[in-house]
């Protein structure tokens, strides 16, 4: 797999693993926060950790937790670093492959449950992404306004004639 391609955070379980229920806390270290720096566009991530529950539902699982971040947005208009602190809860449904295909069903306009491949739920994943959807898609200073440059009066190539023309005449 190309490392460029690779996901910023992953911490594998396995359905099997998960009996009555399981509780994973995860705190990634300083080469994991950069590439989650990198994949979010971030300026800079002091610290992030997440606590994720996995249990039994009616039909398949249901994934819970929080999650917690220290980090730096950068301002969409003045380009300076903007501190933001992240403390959400989250709730996730999932169903495996099988069960998403015969008993639920699936469309992207409610909250259908999540779908687990291949017996495998990347918790590192679901917290990089919890995280993310607390962030800010347009970050801005408090304050920071943008400014419309002004156009041209005349954008025509005889606007750049008349110019030239008209500081002719005034050396003539």
């Amino acid at each position: 797999m190309n490392p460029d391609h690779r996901l910023p955070f992953s911490e594998i379980l396995r359905v099997n693993e998960i009996g009555a229920g399981v509780t994973r806390r995860l705190v990634p270290d300083e080469a994991v926060r950069g590439r989650i720096i990198k994949a979010l566009d971030l300026a800079s991530l002091k610290s992030l950790e997440s606590e994720i529950t996995v249990t039994p539902a009616h039909i398949g699982w249901t994934l819970s937790g929080w999650v917690r971040a220290e980090a730096e947005q950068v301002c969409g208009i003045t380009l300076e670093p903007l501190p933001v602190s992240v403390d959400e809860r989250f709730s996730v449904d999932l169903v495996e492959e099988a069960d998403a295909a015969s008993e639920v069903e699936v469309t992207l306009e409610d909250d259908s449950p999540d779908v687990i491949e291949e017996g495998r739920i990347d918790l590192g994943q679901y917290a990089v992404e919890q995280f993310a959807l607390a962030l800010d898609p347009f970050p801005r200073k408090p304050g920071a306004e943008f400014v419309q440059p002004e156009e041209p009066a005349e954008i025509s190539p005889f606007a750049v004639l008349k110019q030239l023309r008209a500081a002719q005449d005034g050396k003539s």
